[in-house]
């Protein structure tokens, strides 16, 4: 069976990226919504750059692909240390 092949095309200002620090994850019985955002401090608000709604399967791909790429990444670069006291805060805040 042939593999169907996608070309990917990026606008220069979808290219630049937004910075994040913060996500806030959501969900329906049909959809995953991860919202992210910059928390930066002495700002009492974090604005959302960029929101991503995903199906719940798509959601799954997402997290065993970075789980993938972050052993990859770890293997190359050394082990991420992860502040104790950061973790995953209320209703699903990273």
């Amino acid at each position: 069976m042939a593999e169907n092949k996608i070309e990917f095309e990026i606008d220069p200002q979808v290219a630049q990226g937004n910075y994040s620090n913060f996500v806030i994850i959501a969900h329906s019985p049909s959809e995953v919504i991860l919202d992210f955002a910059a928390a930066l401090p002495g700002m009492p608000k974090a604005k959302v750059a960029s929101r991503i709604v995903l199906t719940p399967e798509h959601a799954k791909r997402l997290l065993l692909s970075l789980q993938e790429n972050l052993r990859n990444y770890e293997s190359k670069f050394g082990t991420i240390k992860v502040n104790q006291g950061a973790g995953f805060g209320p209703k699903g805040q990273a």
